[in-house]
């Protein structure tokens, strides 16, 4: 299953229509675009090896989620049973989902407000498309691990709950954009450490 997932990646990749491989080089000065790429005659084997995502993450967050993020576009999720990957979106990339152990609820909202859902199981693949909020919940009875892989190497990431109240913005403003009420505003920015 894995190397279907690998496979994707490839076959995703935006610089696979432009050069053999780009590897990031990290002494060069970082621009708008990322790093540039290495000469050729200073690639190695190893810049292409990724070896930390055979340890499952620490379930210690409020989510029971352990995503843990190899330098390529591609994430090790581990989530605990009641485990959340919560509603977020990645602005600059598709995202395919591999389910290789448990079973999850998953799904994604259109911009026309249509919620797309499924339950899937092991060996299951579902697509997230670029921008739209989506998520991910174990629902079944053992943890789950899922491997998650993009068509960008810079994904982006925004989590809504964390966008909404991680920030500094007067409660009373979020109160008027949220429709929510003062009480479970305080309550929301005190949880994800807001501020305001």
């Amino acid at each position: 299953m894995l190397h279907i997932l690998l496979l994707f990646s490839f076959l995703w990749s935006s610089l696979a229509a432009t050069k053999d491989l780009c590897v990031a080089d990290f002494k060069a000065t970082q621009g708008p675009a990322g790093y540039q790429c290495k000469v050729p005659e200073e690639v190695v084997v190893d810049d292409s090896v990724y070896s930390g995502l055979n340890v499952a993450g620490n379930f210690s967050d409020i989510v029971k989620s352990a995503p843990k993020w190899s330098w390529s576009a591609m994430a090790r999720l581990d989530l605990s049973c009641g485990g959340v990957i919560p509603m977020h979106s990645h602005s600059g990339a598709s995202e395919i989902l591999l389910i290789s152990e448990g079973s999850i609820n998953a799904g994604f909202i259109s911009s026309n407000n249509i919620a797309y859902t499924k339950t899937l199981k092991k060996g299951d693949i579902m697509v997230f498309p670029k921008g739209l909020l989506h998520f991910q919940v174990n629902s079944g009875p053992v943890p789950a691990l899922l491997w998650s892989s993009f068509n960008s190497s810079n994904p982006g990431l925004q989590v809504l709950s964390n966008a909404l109240f991680s920030n500094n913005l007067p409660s009373e403003l979020i109160e008027k954009v949220t429709f929510l009420d003062e009480l479970e505003v305080k309550r929301l920015k005190a949880l994800f450490g807001g501020s305001g």
